[in-house]
């Protein structure tokens, strides 16, 4: 069946959801957009960056653009390997999806389309288009598990990558359900390896390390089981459970954040799951809770959530005091991080977010990022490194 989801980590709430996949105890996933398991390792996390990049607006852009050093970044690329980048790409584009699955209506509809109708590298930037057809299934949340790029730059292997894709999907049923061992190896990518006909070898080589490595790099655990005919194994599923280590790798997939008290008083004004988690990862618990009361300290307001994306934005505070001049070269480039922040959109935010958390090392590196965000004291000159890579020319005339 599956060949490889894309993107980003999210939840699907269950109220959202209708006809059939509402039924908890269903094996059989009723919408799987599938990709060949032949991409990369860097290709397939490739792939899904350039979702995540997409992912908010593939219902209105006909073509995304993202900085191209940013994006070889994120997957691992020296951030001047422009060949390898073409090249991934260009396999991108040359790589089939294709889609069996309940439509709006009820009907079976199968579709086929390239993985990206076009991309293109200028200027430093990287354009690139998903089919509309593509796009439209792409952006339906009920269509795929949303997967962690946090998680995602741990994987070493591209069967391990591939396989975790493919069971994460299935998480909140618990079992992929039955593959025959054809689909299995279509899966991993090698469906024309006479060597991997042979199930010894397809276990020894393919599915005892990729499970190693997704029991050990990410947030469930898997255990693979066979069915057989004779003596010859037929078929393949893989029982999925939650990984107790998850709090350990640091792979927080919302629980813990839904543990926060602040989350509750999110949710009590009616802000979403998603957006709560969103804000309370990058604003920090202690930020939000203050801008939720000033808000809530205010008299007439018509929308409380609007005013609260305002004031988390633009930092309102009970008595803002009068803005002092900019003067010394410290204070010329925090202004500056500020402005570039301000000019990403949510999704690239998150993404940077994302890819400098990744570069710190230490235990309270992280948790003053995760507090303060670009605002952290003790990563002050990271930060400034940081994007001083990225956007260059926005410091060049400091201290002028």
């Amino acid at each position: 069946m599956s060949r490889g989801t894309l993107a980003v980590q999210d939840d699907i709430p269950k109220d959202k959801l209708t006809g059939a996949l509402r039924r908890g105890s269903v094996k059989k996933h009723v919408a799987a957009i599938h990709v060949s398991g032949k991409l990369t390792l860097l290709q397939r996390k490739l792939s899904n960056v350039l979702l995540l990049n997409a992912y908010d607006r593939l219902g209105d852009a006909q073509t995304f653009e993202m900085d191209a050093r940013t994006l070889c970044m994120m997957v691992g690329y020296n951030s001047n390997d422009f060949d390898t980048l073409k090249a991934s790409l260009r396999g991108l584009a040359e790589t089939v999806a294709e889609w069996d699955m309940l439509g709006a209506d009820g009907a079976q509809e199968w579709g086929v389309s390239s993985l990206l109708s076009y991309a293109k590298l200028k200027g430093g930037v990287c354009e690139y288009a998903y089919s509309p057809a593509l796009a439209e299934k792409l952006a339906d949340p009920k269509v795929f598990a949303l997967i962690n790029l946090n998680i995602q730059r741990r994987f070493t292997s591209g069967h391990a990558l591939a396989l975790y894709e493919n069971c994460y999907r299935f998480h909140r049923t618990g079992s992929t359900g039955w593959w025959p061992l054809d689909t299995f190896r279509r899966l991993m990518g090698v469906e024309d390896s006479a060597y991997y006909q042979i199930y010894k070898h397809l276990n020894a080589k393919i599915i005892k390390p990729a499970v190693a490595e997704v029991n050990k790099s990410s947030n469930i655990i898997v255990t693979p089981e066979t069915r057989k005919r004779g003596r010859a194994v037929t078929d393949i599923r893989f029982v999925i459970k939650p990984n107790p280590q998850l709090a350990i790798l640091d792979l927080d997939d919302g629980t813990g954040l839904r543990r926060a008290p602040v989350y509750d008083r999110l949710r009590g004004m009616g802000v979403s799951d998603r957006l709560a988690r969103q804000w309370i990862t990058q604003h920090g618990e202690d930020v939000v809770a203050q801008k939720l009361s000033y808000v809530e300290a205010q008299d007439d307001v018509r929308s409380p959530i609007g005013y609260l994306t305002a004031a988390l934005r633009d930092d309102f505070k009970p008595e803002a005091p009068a803005k002092s001049a900019v003067t010394s070269a410290r204070a010329q480039a925090l202004a500056a991080v500020q402005d570039i922040v301000k000019g990403r959109t949510p999704t690239q935010r998150d993404a940077d977010k994302r890819l400098f958390l990744a570069s710190l090392s230490q235990a309270n590196e992280r948790d003053d990022f995760a507090r303060h965000g670009w605002m952290s004291a003790l990563n002050r000159d990271a930060i400034e490194a940081f994007w001083k890579e990225l956007f260059p020319d926005a410091f060049a005339d400091l201290g002028k």
